[in-house]
């Protein structure tokens, strides 16, 4: 029954409130499996948690890059690397 519960408890509450949030379970649910101490029907509920979790987080930085590219008139530009890339790019 124990296992039973800790699968439950995998499974998670539905989709995480934050990208910060699922990144926090993510990192948690990866520790727990590379622990080895799951069993069998936890690992399988911790590994469909994690691939919800990666997909939401996916969808998150999908929707991230799209206000990006609306900011910055549809063109992606690399970040600076340092701050007098930062001024020489402002310069131009």
């Amino acid at each position: 029954m124990a296992k039973k519960l800790l699968a439950d408890e995998l499974a998670g509450p539905g989709a995480p409130v934050s990208f910060e949030e699922a990144m926090a379970e993510l990192a948690q649910l990866v520790t727990q499996m590379e622990s080895g101490t799951l069993a069998l029907e936890a690992s399988v509920a911790a590994y469909a948690r994690g691939a919800e979790l990666v997909k939401y987080c996916a969808a998150q930085l999908e929707k991230v890059e799209a206000q990006v590219k609306v900011l910055e008139g549809d063109i992606l530009k690399p970040f600076a690397t340092n701050v007098t890339d930062t001024i020489d790019g402002d310069s131009a």
